[in-house]
């Protein structure tokens, strides 16, 4: 029975992701947003690391934390197993041009991500105890009074959080130990009833104490895997305009490589690249809704910044590493995700590369974990009232162990349809309401503008 449900389900993700109109309504809806907010991704990019640093913030405002932990929260949930595994699977299926289309997708997701956060923080609640609610269904409910389908997207949302958000990472930090230490396998169990301890100690906290620890490690694992790939990078530093050159020719030039070399490229360059910073999805919304500000349109020029670090800074450098190494060329048919991410590391850092990806699997992965605890929380009020959070989080901490320890095919499965079901609500929330946010941003522009 499981079996068959896993093929069944199989096959329907990989027809609702492989489909060319999935891949067109994330990547169209970005597009038309880029065009609506006269390219944001642009004009309010210097202003967005300004709202990071800290200089526009005020404690008095209502929200539950700062603009630097709403994102770092939100990039704990991105950065993950996309970055390593996901680039490497792209490179690997699709060619080097993969990797440009990627960067297409992270350019056109930052207006996205602009405009369903800035739509979170104008649609959030805020209880008598200054706790916050926000995200899609939310926007949903008061922005378009779709009740129902407010609903669908906040249950497709828990559904996902316990599969892409937790027994899948689970799983994956597993698979980041086994990579330092094979025998690590046999201890499954006790990796994952540790790990249960640790998130369970988190999440009780509430977000507030997931984005201090979001804000700990965010940093701290994107630098060590940075400058790891940096170093790469800089002992193949010759290799590196080749390189530019390999991606653009395979992204773009049909005559040179083939048309259905370059057809692969966008396919899985798209795909991996709105799996990996989750632009559309409504996943990030939730996060930055808690921000402290009374601006909605600062939190979405903070969240926009999402897709660059994710997928512009991160992935690349593991894309990179991949293609000046050339371990992409000539590999093994089974290496193929976060091994192949592996061997282009450990073919220059030797042992320390493979200690790289094995650190950064896990530490990824336990740092999406807890971020989509509180998806899955805010998710859970909405549908059945503050009485249901803490339930949710003690079966979400158990859910960890189950997934450190199972095969997960299935898991893998229901999480990537239920992702897509979240984001079809979200993407119609965002084409309705993008005249509204085009005046917000228009009015906080020209207000920013007088202050400045």
């Amino acid at each position: 029975m499981i079996e068959a449900l896993t093929i069944f389900t199989g096959k329907v993700s990989g027809i609702l992701w492989g489909s060319p109109l999935t891949l067109l309504a994330l990547l169209g809806t970005g597009v038309y947003l880029t065009i609506r907010l006269r390219f944001v991704q642009l004009s309010g990019f210097k202003h967005s690391f300004q709202l990071i640093s800290g200089k526009y913030d005020h404690p008095d405002d209502h929200g539950e934390v700062s603009h630097f932990q709403a994102l770092a929260t939100a990039l704990s949930a991105t950065i993950g197993t996309g970055n390593i595994a996901g680039v490497a699977t792209a490179i690997s299926l699709g060619g080097p041009g993969a990797l440009f289309w990627m960067w297409i997708t992270a350019f056109i997701g930052m207006a996205t991500k602009f405009t369903e956060c800035t739509l979170s923080l104008k649609f959030r609640e805020i209880d008598d105890n200054g706790q916050v609610a926000g995200g899609p269904m939310y926007t949903l409910l008061h922005g378009l009074k779709m009740k129902k389908t407010a609903m669908a997207f906040a249950f497709f949302a828990l559904i996902a959080s316990f599969g892409i958000g937790n027994m899948v990472q689970a799983n994956s930090v597993v698979d980041g130990l086994i990579y330092l230490h094979p025998e690590a396998k046999e201890y499954a169990w006790v990796i994952g009833l540790v790990m249960a301890v640790l998130v369970g100690l988190v999440i009780i906290g509430g977000v507030r104490r997931i984005a201090r620890v979001a804000s700990t490690i965010v940093p701290f694992m994107a630098l060590m895997y940075i400058t790891a790939a940096m170093i790469v990078l800089f002992n193949n530093i010759s290799e590196i305009p080749a390189a530019f050159s390999t991606i653009f020719t395979y992204a773009m030039n049909p005559w040179a490589v083939g048309g259905a070399a370059v057809g692969e490229a966008i396919r899985w360059g798209v795909a991996r690249g709105l799996f990996s910073n989750e632009a559309g999805l409504g996943s990030a919304p939730i996060a930055h809704a808690a921000a402290k500000t009374k601006e909605p349109v600062r939190e979405g020029l903070v969240a926009m910044m999402g897709p660059f670090i994710d997928t512009l800074v991160v992935c690349s450098m593991t894309g990179l590493v991949i293609i000046v190494t050339g371990s992409y060329i000539d590999r093994p048919e089974e290496m193929v995700g976060a091994a192949l991410t592996a061997a282009a590391f450990s073919s220059e850092l030797g042992e320390g590369g493979a200690v790289v990806v094995g650190v950064g699997l896990s530490l990824f992965a336990f740092s999406t974990i807890i971020a989509w605890s509180y998806y899955g929380d805010r998710s859970a009020k909405f549908l059945f009232g503050e009485k249901a959070v803490m339930p949710y989080r003690v079966i979400y901490t158990l859910a960890v162990i189950i997934g450190a320890a199972v095969p997960l095919q299935l898991v893998w499965n229901i999480a990537d349809i239920t992702n897509l079901l979240m984001a079809l609500p979200n993407l119609l929330s965002l084409i309705l309401l993008a005249g509204l946010v085009r005046k917000l941003q228009k009015k906080y522009f020209i207000s920013h503008r007088s202050e400045s």
